[in-house]
């Protein structure tokens, strides 16, 4: 694998304005660029820790709507003064500890929410062995599970997002994906590392009864 500094700009960057993670900046792009965010969302991040796009999908939502984080790991309480900076000091996402695979989870999910959700995210990776093809198998098994939760709790017209790696794996979830939204696009973001080679699946426009075709 190669090397990289860890703490390059945007790390950097990242600390200096309270946010968890530079991979933030990431989630702020794909918005800037598909306009994913509007009042009222209710917004599941898979994956969620440490909490970074928790992070922007709150100050996204400015208090209104509702964000969902889940992982297998401990995410850290969100403090008072990071909430403040979220505007949602009155309106704190709900971070549950799961597998999002376990049909128990996705019941608490929907009864969190109080109905399907509009924003599935999904910026899950896996542990990387260095071995191009394994990690990309392995990514593309996280974004299958990312669009398997998609279809099962989107509502019509909902949007999902997931990163993935380049290989034949990404090439044929995005062909059979791609008939179940009004658009599916493929973007590499400038706020990756230099040495990263994901991109993301971008889906707008779920339509349920395609789903699967």
């Amino acid at each position: 694998m190669g090397n990289y500094d860890r703490k390059d700009h945007l790390y950097k960057k990242a600390k200096e304005e309270g946010l968890r993670a530079r991979s933030s900046y990431k989630l702020e792009e794909l918005d800037k660029m598909f306009k994913l965010f509007r009042p009222g969302l209710i917004v599941l991040d898979l994956g969620c820790a440490p909490g970074g796009w928790i992070q922007v999908a709150l100050r996204r939502l400015k208090g209104s709507g509702k964000v969902i984080g889940i992982d297998r790991l401990d995410v850290i309480a969100f403090s008072k003064s990071e909430l403040q900076l979220c505007n949602s000091l009155e309106n704190p996402p709900v971070i549950l500890k799961g597998d999002i695979t376990s049909d128990e989870v996705q019941q608490q999910v929907i009864n969190i929410a109080g109905r399907h959700v509009d924003l599935v995210l999904s910026d899950m990776s896996p542990d990387l062995s260095g071995v191009h093809f394994q990690d990309a198998a392995r990514s593309a098994e996280l974004v299958e599970i990312a669009f398997d939760l998609a279809r099962k709790m989107l509502i019509p017209g909902g949007n999902v997002i997931a990163k993935i790696f380049p290989g034949p794996e990404a090439d044929q979830l995005f062909k059979e994906k791609k008939a179940s939204y009004k658009s599916l696009s493929r973007v590499e973001l400038k706020s990756s590392r230099k040495t990263s080679k994901e991109f993301y699946l971008v889906g707008q426009g779920f339509i349920p009864r395609l789903e699967g075709n």
